[in-house]
Protein backbone atom coordinates (compact mmCIF):
# COMPACT_ATOMS: atom_id res chain seq x y z
CA UNK A 1 0.00 0.00 0.00
CA UNK A 2 1.07 3.34 -0.66
CA UNK A 3 1.93 5.71 2.27
CA UNK A 4 -0.49 8.61 2.47
CA UNK A 5 0.12 12.08 3.01
CA UNK A 6 -2.09 14.74 4.84
CA UNK A 7 -2.82 17.56 2.59
CA UNK A 8 -5.63 20.03 2.73
CA UNK A 9 -8.01 17.68 1.06
CA UNK A 10 -7.46 15.12 3.60
CA UNK A 11 -4.84 12.17 3.26
CA UNK A 12 -4.08 11.41 0.09
CA UNK A 13 -1.61 9.22 -2.18
CA UNK A 14 1.75 10.96 -3.52
CA UNK A 15 0.22 10.72 -6.83
CA UNK A 16 -3.13 12.24 -5.88
CA UNK A 17 -1.43 14.71 -4.36
CA UNK A 18 0.59 15.90 -7.19
CA UNK A 19 -2.38 16.12 -9.27
CA UNK A 20 -4.14 18.17 -6.57
CA UNK A 21 -1.57 20.62 -6.87
CA UNK A 22 -1.13 20.84 -10.66
CA UNK A 23 -4.77 21.63 -10.69
CA UNK A 24 -4.49 24.35 -7.85
CA UNK A 25 -1.70 26.09 -9.80
CA UNK A 26 -3.82 25.09 -13.22
CA UNK A 27 -6.74 26.86 -11.49
CA UNK A 28 -4.93 29.95 -10.48
CA UNK A 29 -3.24 30.93 -13.40
CA UNK A 30 -6.74 30.32 -15.38
CA UNK A 31 -8.62 32.53 -12.92
CA UNK A 32 -5.71 35.47 -13.31
CA UNK A 33 -5.96 35.23 -16.87
CA UNK A 34 -9.66 35.99 -16.61
CA UNK A 35 -9.41 38.54 -14.37
CA UNK A 36 -10.90 36.89 -11.56
CA UNK A 37 -8.67 38.54 -9.32
CA UNK A 38 -8.88 41.84 -10.42
CA UNK A 39 -10.82 44.76 -8.00
CA UNK A 40 -10.31 47.43 -10.64
CA UNK A 41 -11.40 45.59 -13.51
CA UNK A 42 -14.77 45.00 -11.74
CA UNK A 43 -15.15 48.22 -10.37
CA UNK A 44 -14.64 49.55 -13.62
CA UNK A 45 -17.46 47.02 -15.23
CA UNK A 46 -19.87 48.06 -12.69
CA UNK A 47 -19.25 51.84 -13.03
CA UNK A 48 -18.47 52.09 -16.51
CA UNK A 49 -15.42 54.20 -15.69
CA UNK A 50 -11.55 54.44 -15.08
CA UNK A 51 -11.21 54.51 -11.29
CA UNK A 52 -9.09 57.28 -9.90
CA UNK A 53 -5.86 56.86 -8.33
CA UNK A 54 -4.90 58.19 -4.68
Amino acid sequence: MAKMINTKYGYVTPQEAEMDAHLDKWMKRRAKQHGAFSLEKKWRKRNGKNPTRH
